[in-house]
């Protein structure tokens, strides 16, 4: 009996310690080079690979050169997926490449073709292999409404509108929080008429860690940016400001 329940124990533990973590780092804006600095730190590697998605402008020449520039000084070793591809020049998989990488950077633009796109060539079942294997996912804008249930995008004509995302975080996002005028009411109304869940909102140079589901940390570039919980309690939508680590 003690045998039996030592080695329950036993690999109970093991199965825990054999769990990667999951890990995503959002924030409100377009890429940087601090936020790649710190996404790359996560990683725990010296050099690491990390991928640049820019599906959401359309495989974008010069976002893509803009983000070669950004790593140009980083110790990162600096790749881009595009999907605008032939088979006769892409001899690994959407899949293959993801999950060779160190950590994942999706950039903005319209989110809705971006997820459409995304889904059509399966990519988004690769980046949720990429999360449960402990992969680094991050992104802002598009980049980081993705990750989400749901949340209000500009990627339709005339107005801002829902969009449901991956639902990697069971929350709902609002990006751009502070630096558009319309986005912070109209999230608002949206949780507090139950078309969006409660949820996390970022200002363009505000970031929030989360592991394994959970906030972890929110940071920032400066003491102008921040990132918030928004939430209904009592028929009232209630904003409270995260504490954040200023980064450099």
């Amino acid at each position: 009996m003690k045998n039996t329940l030592f080695l329950l124990i036993f690999f109970s533990i093991y199965a825990l310690q054999g769990q990667n973590d999951k890990t995503l780092f959002v924030y409100g804006g377009q890429i940087n080079k601090e936020f790649i600095k710190y996404t790359a730190e996560l990683t725990n590697k010296e050099k690491p690979k990390i991928c640049f998605l820019p599906t959401a402008t359309a495989d974008n020449t010069y976002y893509i050169n803009y983000w070669y520039e950004l790593c140009a000084t980083l110790n990162v070793e600096p790749h881009v997926m595009e999907v605008w591809i032939n088979s006769s020049s892409s001899p690994k998989s959407f899949e293959e490449i993801l999950l060779e990488m160190d950590a994942i950077i999706v950039g903005g633009g319209n989110t809705l073709n971006m997820l459409a796109i995304w889904k059509t060539q399966e990519i988004d079942l690769a980046l949720k292999k990429a999360y449960d294997e402990g992969i680094i996912l991050a992104g802002g804008s598009a980049g980081s409404l993705c990750w989400f249930n749901a949340g209000t995008t500009d990627s339709r004509p005339k107005e801002l509108t829902i969009v449901e995302g991956l639902g990697f975080l069971d929350y709902s996002h609002c990006p751009h929080y502070h630096s558009e005028e319309a986005r912070k009411p109209l999230y608002h109304e949206n949780i507090s008429k139950g078309l969006l869940a409660d949820g996390y909102a970022c200002d363009d140079k505000a970031g929030i860690l989360f592991i394994n589901g959970k906030a972890e940390k929110a940071l920032s570039l400066n003491d102008e940016n921040s990132s918030y919980y928004v939430f209904k309690k009592e028929g009232k939508v209630i904003e409270e400001k995260l504490d954040a680590e200023i980064i450099d």
